[in-house]
């Protein structure tokens, strides 16, 4: 079992920036691959970036490149999204997820357990 707890969250002005934070309890934490995800009210989840086991790759959507950047500390358990330059259309709830086995990183269907989510909101 594995749970996954996001953070760093909140209102913020067009341009501005946030971190979120997602912190893994249970399994072994450096032997999966993780990702982000979000989704905005009545619209699907979206892949948004993720990274491997060692953090030496790493992949995200089109319209993140340049903008977020996904990281991760094995010693902490701990995943990061920093987000630049904000738009009003980031605005979502913002999901941590890890995956164990293959599969396309981009797919929300090959990933194993979710955190409960943390919303962002970026005003114009």
């Amino acid at each position: 079992q594995v749970q996954l707890v996001e953070s760093g969250g909140g209102l913020v002005q067009a341009g501005g920036s946030l971190r979120l934070s997602c912190a893994a309890s249970g399994r072994t934490f450096s032997s999966s691959a993780m990702g982000w995800f979000r989704q905005a009210p009545g619209k699907e989840r979206e892949f948004v970036a993720a990274i491997n086991r060692s953090g030496g790759s790493t992949y995200y959507a089109d319209s993140m490149k340049g903008r977020f950047t996904i990281s991760r500390d094995n010693a902490k358990n701990t995943m990061y999204l920093q987000m630049n330059s904000l738009k009003p259309e980031d605005t979502a709830v913002y999901y941590c997820a890890i995956k164990y086995l293959g599969g396309s990183y981009y797919d929300p269907r090959n990933y194993d357990y979710w955190g409960q989510g943390t919303q962002v909101t970026v005003s114009s």
